[in-house]
């Protein structure tokens, strides 16, 4: 059975996500911790739970879910996943960081990508891959179908989608995306979103107002 730890970090109040098994595996999940109190936090938690993260996945790259990627990297050694349309969002890390006023160092990781139809592996748990652009260009979603969950980065909120009026946002291709590659999916399939409090597609489907 696998588990999900959620984090809240940094000005945007962005969920990193951790996923272990009993197995003591894990996978890290948009690293947004941004300064020492939050890395702390997140440390202490795969240090007490004797975790091994062997995968860094992005749902996408804007810079409130990359604040500890650099970090993330440099702390556990394993390459980045993400899709490869939100590579020049990672690459705009830097300037990304001077309109919100801070100063950041360019990102440099190893980055593995995957694409529509991929299926990752955890240790016998299939998650399926799903690009869903519209908030940014890469936006994917992991689904497990097994366990009903899946983890969807801006796609979709409890009551709300993405903002589409960023950098290469599309609020038409964002809706057909959720419509035809979400919705279809079970009412019961917990959605952990990128900010916000966990919701569930049959509610989704029935009650957020983008859709009625």
């Amino acid at each position: 059975m696998l588990q999900i730890q959620g984090f809240v970090f940094n000005f945007a109040s962005e969920n990193t996500y951790i996923l272990y098994n009993e197995n003591k595996k894990a996978w890290l999940f948009d690293p947004g911790n941004m300064n020492e109190q939050e890395t702390k936090a997140i440390e202490n938690f795969i240090t007490e739970n004797e975790l091994k993260i062997e995968k860094i996945l992005l749902t996408h790259a804007h810079i409130d879910h990359i604040l500890g990627l650099q970090w993330a990297f440099d702390t556990y050694k394993v390459p980045v996943t993400m899709h490869q349309d939100d590579k020049e969002i990672l690459d705009m890390f830097q300037v990304s960081g001077m309109r919100f006023g801070f100063e950041l160092d360019h990102i440099n990781v190893d980055l593995e990508y995957i694409n529509e139809g991929d299926e990752l592996d955890f240790e016998g748990k299939k998650f399926k891959i799903y690009h869903v652009p519209g908030h940014s260009p890469g936006s994917v979603v992991y689904h497990n179908e097994n366990q009903k969950f899946m983890i969807s980065g801006d796609v979709l909120f409890e009551g709300s989608i993405g903002r589409t009026d960023l950098y290469k946002g599309n609020h038409e291709q964002l809706i057909d995306g959720i419509k035809n590659k979400l919705f279809i999916l079970d009412d019961e399939t917990q959605v952990f979103s990128g900010h916000g409090n966990p919701t569930k597609i049959g509610f989704e489907k029935q009650y957020n107002p983008f859709f009625q």
